[in-house]
C-alpha cells in the first residue's frame, strides 16, 4: 500500500489540478493506495474543495486541523496517519512534481533503498529567494554536517521502517529533511528541476523561510554557541592588549585624552553581548518549548 501525505494552507486554485495528478500517478502504480490531504486551518474553500473531490475517490483522506500549525506539523499530521508500506510526502505548490512518485517507488521496490530523497537540480523561482534558499542549504550543510541534503525538501518517499523511525523523534521543532537525513538508512536521489508555481503567488513569505531556517540551524548544530565563544576569546584578547596600551600610555603621559576611544569600546563590546543573548535566547526558546511538551497539532476532524 502507498500513503502520500500533501498539507495543504489556502490552495483552493491548486486543489484540482493536484489532486487530478496525484490520483493519476496513483492509480498508474496500482489500486492499493491513499491520499492523505492535511488541511492546515485554511481561511478560503480549501476544504470544501478536498470534500467535493472526496465525494469521487473514496481513497482520499482529509485530515482538518483545528488551526493552522505550520507546515512541518501539518505534515507531521499526516504521517502519523499514514497506514502504507510506503509513504510519500510532498508540498501541495506543485512545484515538485507528482509523477517522479512512479520513479522513486520503483527504486524503493528494488530494494537498493529505503528513501529516496528528490533533489533540485534547479529552480525556477526569483533570484532573491533562490539566493536566500542557496545561502541557507549551504550553511546548514557546514553546520550541522548533513551536507548530503543540500538542494532537498520534503519532497520524498521512503519504506514503512523509516516512516516509524521518523516517528519516533518527538521534538515538537522540527525540521523534516534534516530530521529524515539524520536517521540515516540508504538514501537514494532522484534530480528535477523545480518548476514555478502556476498562481505566481507563494505562501512562504521571507519570514517563513527565515523561521524555516533558524529553527532547521539551531535544531541541528551548537555552531552558533561555538561562534560566541570564538567570539568572546577575540574580545577578551583585543581588549586585553588595548588595556596594556592604555596603562603603558597613562605611565608614560602620552595617552590620547577624548572620549571616541571609550564609547567605541562600550558600544563593541556591548553589540556582542546582545549577539550572545540573542543566540542563546533561540537555544533557551527552544528548550522552553520541548518542555512544555504540548501537542504540535490538534486534528478538528477527519475525513475517511
Amino acid at each position: 500500500m502507498i500513503s502520500l501525505v500533501i498539507p495543504l494552507y489556502n490552495e483552493e486554485k491548486l486543489v484540482d489540478e493536484l489532486m487530478s495528478r496525484c490520483l493519476k500517478v496513483l492509480n498508474e502504480i496500482g489500486d492499493d493506495f491513499e491520499l492523505i490531504i492535511i488541511d492546515d486551518g485554511s481561511k478560503d474553500q480549501t476544504l470544501e474543495k478536498l470534500i467535493d473531490r472526496k465525494e469521487n475517490e473514496k481513497r482520499i483522506k482529509i485530515i482538518s486541523l483545528s488551526r493552522n500549525f505550520g507546515h512541518q506539523a501539518a505534515i507531521t499530521a499526516g504521517l502519523e496517519f499514514a497506514r502504507g508500506d510506503f509513504v510519500a510526502m510532498m508540498d501541495g505548490d506543485l512545484q515538485d512534481p507528482p509523477e517522479l512518485i512512479t520513479e522513486m517507488y520503483i527504486l524503493l521496490k528494488s530494494g537498493s533503498f529505503d528513501i529516496i530523497n528528490g533533489k533540485r537540480k534547479s529552480r525556477k523561482e526569483g533570484l532573491q529567494k533562490r539566493l536566500l534558499i542557496s545561502i541557507f542549504h549551504k550553511i546548514f550543510g557546514n553546520v550541522s554536517g548533513l551536507k548530503e541534503i543540500e538542494n532537498v525538501g520534503n519532497f520524498s518517499m521512503f519504506n514503512r521502517s523509516v516512516l516509524l523511525a521518523l516517528l519516533s523523534l518527538k521534538e515538537k521543532i522540527r525540521y523534516l529533511p534534516g530530521l529524515r537525513s539524520f536517521i540515516g538508512f540508504k538514501q537514494g536521489f532522484i534530480e528535477y528541476d523545480r518548476k514555478v508555481r502556476t498562481d505566481t503567488k507563494s505562501k512562504m513569505h521571507f519570514k517563513d523561510l527565515l523561521a524555516l531556517g533558524l529553527d532547521a540551524i539551531f535544531s541541528f548544530s551548537k555552531t552558533p554557541l561555538k561562534i560566541c565563544i570564538f567570539l568572546g576569546i577575540i574580545g577578551v584578547i583585543v581588549f586585553l592588549f588595548a588595556g596594556i596600551y592604555v596603562l603603558i600610555a597613562k605611565i608614560f603621559g602620552f595617552a590620547l585624552l577624548g572620549w571616541s576611544s571609550t564609547m567605541l569600546s562600550i558600544y563593541f563590546l556591548g553589540s556582542i553581548q546582545l549577539i550572545f543573548l540573542g543566540i542563546l535566547g533561540e537555544y533557551i526558546f527552544r528548550i522552553y518549548k520541548e518542555t512544555q511538551n504540548r501537542p504540535i497539532y490538534f486534528v478538528k476532524e477527519i475525513y475517511d
